[in-house]
């Protein structure tokens, strides 16, 4: 298991690690947990602005689909693009392999949870 302590989570189970004013974002392992095999992703482009709470993406399994927010905002410099051919990497490593994007000029936001505050969350 990754070493989460430098993680941050939302309640509709985004994760971000924000060093400096750059940010790594994915799904936590409760979420891909609950969503099953992944099959395909929707991701935004490279200079998309998001801001804290934004739809950034979509995320499909053989269970359902769901949509994915933004947990803090920033411009996107780099999308993962390996989760095209392999979004199954979703499953097998969220929080390394599995990211899905990283954003520039990140902050992070009040209402993000610690690895405690999320396990109270997920009942984990």
């Amino acid at each position: 298991m990754a070493d989460l302590s430098s993680y941050r989570f939302t309640a509709s189970h985004e994760w971000v690690r924000v060093v400096g004013s750059n940010a790594t974002v994915g799904i936590s392992d409760h979420a891909q947990a609950q969503l099953g095999d992944v099959i395909f992703l929707e991701l935004p482009e490279v200079g998309t602005t998001l801001t804290a709470g934004a739809k950034f993406g979509a995320i499909e399994s053989v269970k359902a689909a769901s949509d994915l927010y933004a947990p803090v905002g920033g411009t996107v410099t780099e999308v993962n693009t390996a989760l095209t051919d392999h979004p199954e990497l979703v499953n097998s490593d969220p929080y390394g392999d599995g990211w899905m994007l990283r954003l520039e000029g990140a902050a992070e936001g009040g209402d993000l949870l610690d690895e405690a505050g999320y396990a109270k969350l997920t009942g984990a």
